[in-house]
């Protein structure tokens, strides 16, 4: 893979790495393709279940922003901790430092927070731990990675039978779904009319996200939107007393509820082969039988 020199700041908001030989074996593997690598996380700062204090982590944040040797700041990881920050973080700091911020799951709430305040648009893509990390780095993650920050458009493919057929464009922004709920009355939930909605989660059953789903229709957060994409919702259990009642079941329920379209097969969320998607940027969705197509362009590049 070929990329120009870039520095990279790795930042732990939220979560601590599991595996310290994992995240220095991902710093080696950025290193040996010629970049530089700043990282803000030290694991002997762990506190509780977080990466650092709160104060720390809020630290690695605006270090990784203010470093001038910096164009790109990774998070380390997801798991839980950006909402007890994000009172504290200096969101117009974080858009007039030019850094390119990625990260998902945790890291959604960032992401909304930051357009919300400036409408500087991010990145929702991988992290360090385990984007950057794996025993075998997945070519899929990594190119279209790069080809996304690079830039000035991006294409994405999502495949998946039963979407309905549309051809809308807008401003690209969701994430995580629990995290997209739970910003919903503050002042981090960014005001995008006929926007593209993106959203994935990990653990949750399916009637859990139709109740998200549901409570985004009621808020009022799906008025004027243009469609919805779901990217990965696995690693949930189902049990006898569903009673038939799955992910296609509350899918085919939500399609009949929800006035807009509802499209499945984004390759994005707790997966493998993880795109990486400009949350803010705009974006042209259009679908066929056996999938869709995003273009994306209008968003900050390297």
């Amino acid at each position: 893979m070929t990329t120009n020199r870039i520095g990279i700041a790795i930042a732990a908001p939220s979560g601590a790495a599991q595996d310290e030989a994992a995240l220095q074996r991902g710093i080696a593997r950025l290193e040996a393709q010629g970049h530089t690598v700043h990282n803000y996380y030290s694991d002997a700062r762990r506190f509780q279940r977080f990466a650092d204090s709160d104060a720390g982590r809020l630290a690695q944040l605006n270090a990784a922003a203010a470093d001038p040797d910096v164009q790109v700041v990774i998070a380390l990881r997801g798991q839980y901790g950006i909402s007890r920050i994000l009172p504290q973080i200096d969101f117009r700091a974080m858009a007039d430092s030019g850094k390119l911020f990625v990260g998902y799951s945790d890291f959604t709430a960032f992401h909304m927070g930051l357009y919300a305040a400036t409408g500087r648009a991010s990145f929702a893509g991988p992290m360090m731990c385990d984007g950057f990390c794996r025993d075998e780095p997945v070519e899929y993650t990594q190119k279209n990675f790069w080809d996304c920050l690079r830039g000035p458009q991006h294409f994405v493919r999502g495949t998946a039978e039963g979407n309905p057929q549309v051809d809308v464009s807008g401003r690209l922004w969701g994430g995580n779904l629990a995290l997209v709920n739970h910003l919903i009355g503050t002042p981090y939930w960014p005001r995008i009319e006929g926007g593209i909605l993106f959203l994935e989660d990990i653990a949750e059953h399916p009637y859990r996200v139709e109740r998200m789903l549901l409570q985004l229709l009621h808020a009022g957060a799906l008025d004027g939107q243009k469609a919805v994409v779901l990217g990965d919702f696995s690693g949930y259990r189902l049990a006898p007393h569903d009673n038939g009642y799955d992910f296609e079941a509350m899918l085919a329920y939500i399609r009949g509820v929800l006035p807009l379209p509802v499209l499945t097969g984004l390759p994005f969320g707790h997966i493998k082969e993880l795109c990486t998607l400009p949350f803010g940027g705009m974006a042209r969705l259009r679908s066929d039988a056996g999938g869709f197509d995003l273009t994306l362009m209008d968003y900050p590049t390297l």
